[in-house]
């Protein structure tokens, strides 16, 4: 039988007991599509807001991690959590935002998988009378009241920080060819990685990108791809990754070829994952770039304003750090993810 694409599959709702009974009902009453039996004003009151929260997967250790930092506060918050994971779907991100519709949430939190497209869907939370709240990618929109706000990373700037290690490292070499592992091709962090790498290196022409494709944000991908790149490009001095589990399966890709990774090819990498730091401390990697996946206690925060009414920042920017083979490696915290 088909995976009804509404579906998580791990599906948590953070509740008391009766509101955990309570949602799961009116939840496939939703996947089933019957009309009628979502309403919020037919069942008894609770204590909190509700927030409905979609995610669009499960595919790394710091989307994990960002999942649990919203659920652990929406506990520490008193606030009855949905959450549902897209499965890297956009159509089930649509999905997700209808079915919190249609359950009258009071505020409805979504990771964009890509920037564009979400106009009709948003119009339909707008309709409702639901604050939308925007987190991690941001979205390209007509109509910039379709949202309340955007809380997360600074893609633009991750981007910046890798092309200006990249000045730091290779200021005596005469020429530099770097290799790109894109992210999700029109997600935001993707786009805003790639132009705040070029915005810096534009003004210095020893260093070009000879290579530059979607990954996808995947492990696996970023096997195939460094894979693929090996066999088809003579030489480079660097590689740019967009993230760490594109950058681990490079890592793979490398080692079998005998290339040393660190040493005989430069490696740059967004997010700052355990295993990526365990990789800059070994050498593998030079420079790593957090993309701070703790962002739920801010989601939170903000959730609660805009139930009570009250109006928010359109753009927040969470802190992040840069972690570079320069630095005392041995400060650097146990990152939980």
């Amino acid at each position: 039988m088909a995976k009804n694409p509404l579906m998580s599959t791990n599906p948590l709702i953070y509740s008391t007991p009766r509101f955990f009974i309570l949602v799961l009902s009116i939840f496939f009453a939703v996947v089933s599509c019957a009309p009628g039996r979502t309403q919020k004003s037919a069942q008894p009151e609770q204590e909190g807001i509700i927030v409905g929260f979609s995610q669009i997967g499960a595919e790394s250790a710091w989307r994990n991690c960002n999942t649990a930092s919203v659920q652990n506060a929406a506990l520490e918050s008193g606030v009855q959590l949905i959450y549902l994971n897209a499965e890297q779907k956009k159509e089930n991100q649509i999905k997700a935002i209808r079915s919190f519709i249609a359950y009258q949430v009071d505020v409805i939190a979504f990771v964009p998988i890509v920037s564009d497209g979400w106009d009709n869907v948003l119009q339909e939370a707008k309709g409702a009378g639901i604050p939308v709240l925007v987190t991690d990618r941001k979205i390209i929109t007509s109509d910039e009241s379709l949202y309340a706000g955007f809380i997360g990373t600074d893609s633009e700037q991750e981007g910046r920080n890798a092309a200006l290690f990249l000045l730091r490292k290779f200021q005596h070499a005469p020429v530099v060819r770097i290799v790109e592992l894109y992210g999700t091709e029109g997600s935001s962090v993707a786009d805003g990685r790639a132009r705040g790498f070029r915005e810096v290196l534009q003004y210095h022409d020893k260093f070009s990108v000879v290579y530059s494709e979607s990954g996808d944000f995947l492990r696996s991908k970023g096997y195939e791809l460094m894979t693929d790149i090996l066999s088809r490009i003579e030489g480079f001095e660097a590689i740019f990754s967009h993230n760490d589990g594109m950058t681990l399966g490079a890592l793979e890709a490398l080692k079998e070829r005998g290339i040393r990774p660190g040493k005989d090819v430069v490696i740059v990498t967004i997010d700052a994952e355990q295993a990526a730091i365990d990789a800059l401390k070994a050498g593998e990697v030079n420079c790593v770039i957090e993309c701070n996946p703790k962002t739920g206690p801010d989601i939170m925060e903000l959730a609660l304003k805009l139930a009570a009414g009250e109006s928010i920042p359109r753009l927040l920017h969470v802190k992040e750090e840069v972690f570079t083979e320069f630095d005392d490696l041995s400060a650097i915290a146990p990152r939980e993810y």
